[in-house]
């Protein structure tokens, strides 16, 4: 037994603190009736000042003095009530299972706790284990059950909880109503949601508040503000809840005006004093690109948590103010000492990936790892678009590999990265991966996935890629169709690209853009213009993105007099400062009609100093049209700007050969290896039965190698009877005509025609793809393929695509 003296305060053996407040007016407390309401009042104490240590030491004596507690289950209910108030839940579940028979206050108390802290399915596992055993759910279960639902988006199981209120009559309690609403809207179900609320005899603020946030969170601006209009007219004056819920969506309708009259309400209201509203506020303004405002306010916040700091670096992030957020971010964690959150290192991930900073990247992997944060989803799917953006690929597939939790954005992140580095087929075999997983495609799986399709001109995969999007329902999205658009056309399907443009519910510039670009591609450059007429018909306005297409259209087509036309009515007409890649287009469209003169003086007048792409098109040109004096100026002009790629050598090489100075071609190839440039490889590729299947100039290793020699002889052979000539001005090698005959007969696409013939049906045309510029003599030779074998070939190559048939191209020999 304990003795106590009146007026003492009560304390156990090895407590180092008195528990305050708790004193007994009785000299004895006798063994079992005593002690339970000893443990009682401890454990009372202790829940309501958030004692954990004190309320484990508690734990530990009971365990110790079991035998002289008589009700163990108002113990445990009270041990129960501590761990969730302290944040326990673990523990909490653990002293919850040895209760006998649970009320349901007590079930009530452990579903909230999951429905609040997670994992969220744990509280709907525990609601049905409740109904298994005969308890009856009160009006308090449903607010916390539902709340597990809207967290999982799992509507199925909210409309049968649903159900469960309505077989208890509980539907219409304002509580479980409002739960029910709010449920609902988060779900994405906002027509229910609206009308069980209409259905509400009675509507309280937090009513309101829950169909506001609703609407708000699916961005539908006007319905939100509407609802705001109704609830100040039903009486009810909106709180600091009611603003919070508000600004996403005023911010994401841009809508400043609205945003400054919520800032002068909160004012009025003592509102923006509070941190959550302040950073809704500062987010508010960063969404309307108003960082200015929004950096005043994070200034001016007297108290700043990690979500604050996160909004005001999300703001600079989504504005592209980078190395602010970068700076931003290193002064919270390191002047502050705050610890970022999932999201903090996201946005900041993001900050990294678009300066391409793979050390700062890479230290915050470090810091992941260390902290355990590698472990989530989004932030992991960051670090993989930062090691994409970086070109470090295989850091970020090794990564994919060890993520114990992807999703389908882990999958799209990587395909986009393969695509970004050049490995579209890489991009192919991950997407083969993900469905081998388990994960269905989404949207973003098809953004991802169709420009792999476009680059490698996979146009089986495409086409099926089309046909998912179509029955999931993504064509109603305007920029899936723009990526089926453009994936037909490099596919060499340009009138099916057509199509898919008709029939869009809605347009965008982009959707023109990527339409008249892939006119302009496939040498149709009267269309490409029609269709520029058409849009602005149409009330569209134009971009500098479009003038690129338009341009580049003539360019292809060497419509000189409507490209200068066009590129003076930018800024005259349209009020849009032509940028380097407009002066781009104009030197192609100059230099490839031989106006080399006139595209030299161009590129002299320019507003801003050109750079190596400005030069690489006239040089391209000086060798189409042999001008070996100019090519030499503007090569070493490029020498000094310094070169890009081998391309530059590689083109001045070309002059050189095709004069015969075999040495200065020698000289320039001498200096590329130097200054360690390696000559990208010819290389082709053709889609078979869904295979992509490769080739290198003079390869052998294709298992089909034999055959492909034997047809391209036999090809030989019926060229030369209809006059071909092999062109050896560009073999880059001093050798016999006959050897450079057979060097010229194996280049990569000739190869890839070769296997097209052999294994596609007559019926269906030959599409290639080629990484580089198809040769003079390719051209020459594959205009006789055409004829002699009454077949529709179709080569695209760096610059353009070529429709070979009946012996002639439709680029008329101007690319």
């Amino acid at each position: 037994m304990f003795l106590l003296k009146v007026g003492d305060k009560l304390k156990i053996p090895g407590f180092k603190k008195v528990i305050p407040g708790l004193c007994f007016n009785r000299f004895q407390l006798r063994d079992e009736f005593e002690s339970n309401h000893w443990y009682v009042a401890l454990l009372e104490s202790c829940i309501q000042s958030k004692s954990l240590s004190q309320g484990k030491i508690i734990h530990q004596h009971i365990i110790k003095n079991n035998s002289n507690i008589k009700d163990f289950s108002i113990i445990l209910d009270k041990l129960t009530h501590l761990y969730v108030k302290c944040n326990e839940v673990e523990l909490a579940r653990q002293v919850f299972e040895k209760i006998p028979n649970p009320s349901v206050v007590c079930w009530n108390m452990m579903i909230r706790a999951y429905a609040w802290n997670g994992p969220f399915q744990q509280a709907i596992d525990l609601y049905y284990k409740m109904l298994q055993l005969g308890v009856t759910p009160n009006k308090f279960t449903f607010p916390f059950i539902l709340k597990a639902c809207s967290a999982l988006q799992d509507i199925q199981v909210g409309q049968e909880i649903h159900k469960h209120a309505e077989q208890l009559g509980l539907e219409m309690d304002v509580y479980v109503c409002t739960a029910l609403v709010d449920m609902y809207a988060k779900c994405g179900d906002l027509f229910q949601a609206q009308t069980l609320f209409n259905c509400m005899s009675s509507r309280d603020i937090v009513a309101w508040n829950a169909i506001i946030a609703g609407f708000s969170l699916h961005t539908l601006h006007n319905e939100t503000m509407e609802l705001l209009v109704q609830m100040q007219q039903a009486g009810i004056v909106p709180n600091s809840s009611t603003i919070v819920a508000v600004l996403p969506t005023v911010g994401q309708a841009n809508a400043l005006s609205q945003g400054k009259a919520i800032h002068g309400y909160s004012l009025r209201k003592m509102f923006s004093d509070s941190v959550v509203v302040g950073t809704g506020l500062l987010d508010m303004y960063a969404k309307c690109h108003h960082l200015s405002y929004a950096r005043k306010i994070f200034d001016r916040m007297k108290q700043k948590n990690e979500i604050c700091w996160t909004a005001m670096i999300g703001g600079y992030v989504a504005c592209d103010f980078m190395t602010n957020a970068l700076a931003l971010f290193d002064e919270m964690v390191h002047v502050y000492e705050l610890n970022p959150t999932p999201v903090t290192l996201a946005s900041i991930l993001r900050a990294c990936a678009k300066l391409t900073n793979l050390n700062k990247g890479q230290s915050l992997h470090c810091y992941m790892i260390k902290s355990r944060m590698d472990l989530d989803t989004t932030v992991g799917n960051s670090l993989i678009s930062m090691y994409a953006k970086c070109g470090m690929m295989e850091d970020a597939v090794g990564f994919l590999e060890e993520m114990t939790s992807k999703d389908t954005v882990s999958y799209s992140g990587i395909m986009s990265g393969c695509v970004q580095n050049g490995h579209a087929e890489k991009a192919l075999l991950i997407f083969r991966q993900m469905q081998l997983s388990g994960f269905e495609p989404d949207l973003a799986t098809m953004m991802a996935l169709l420009p792999a399709c476009s680059h490698l001109a996979a146009l089986q995969h495409g086409a099926c890629c089309h046909g998912y999007s179509v029955i999931r329902g993504f064509t109603s999205e305007s920029s899936i169709c723009n990526a089926i658009i453009d994936m037909y056309s490099k596919c060499g399907k340009i009138h099916i690209s057509r199509k898919v443009f008709d029939r869009m519910h809605k347009r965008d510039v982009v959707s023109w853009n990527t339409m008249i670009i892939g006119y302009g591609i496939h040498g149709q450059c009267t269309e490409a213009l029609s269709l520029f007429h058409e849009s602005q018909v149409s009330g569209l306005k134009p971009d500098d993105v479009t003038f690129v297409a338009v341009l580049s259209a003539c360019s292809h087509s060497g419509l000189v007099k409507e490209g200068k036309y066009w590129f003076n009515a930018m800024n005259q007409e349209f009020s849009i400062t032509p940028r380097m890649a407009h002066y781009i287009c104009m030197v192609d469209l100059l230099a490839r009609a031989g106006n080399l003169d006139e595209a030299y003086i161009f590129i002299q007048r320019m507003p801003f100093e050109p750079d190596v792409r400005v030069w690489s098109s006239l040089l391209a040109a000086c060798r189409t049209h042999r001008n070996i004096e100019m090519g030499e100026e503007v090569s070493k002009r490029i020498q000094k700007l310094g070169p890009e790629s081998t391309g530059n050598f590689v083109l001045m090489s070309n002059i050189y050969s095709s004069v015969g100075r075999w040495d200065d071609a020698a000289q320039i190839r001498t200096i590329q290896q130097h200054q360690g440039y390696k000559k990208s490889p010819g290389c082709s590729w053709v889609e078979v039965s869904g295979i992509i299947h490769g080739f290198i100039g003079g390869d052998q290793s294709h298992p089909q190698s034999a055959s492909i020699n034997k047809k391209l002889q036999e090809l030989l052979v019926q060229m030369k009877r209809l006059g071909y000539s092999a062109d050896s001005n560009f073999v880059l090698h001093d050798v016999e005509e006959e050897e450079k005959e057979q060097i010229l007969l194996y280049h990569s696409e000739k190869i890839a025609i070769a296997f097209g013939l052999l294994n596609i049906s007559p019926s269906k045309p030959i599409l290639v793809t080629k990484n580089l510029r198809i040769c003079v003599d390719c051209h020459s030779a594959i205009k006789f393929m055409a004829l002699i074998t009454n077949r529709e070939i179709i080569v695209r190559d760096a610059s353009r695509f070529h429709h070979f048939k009946n012996g002639i191209c439709n680029c008329g020999d101007f690319w």
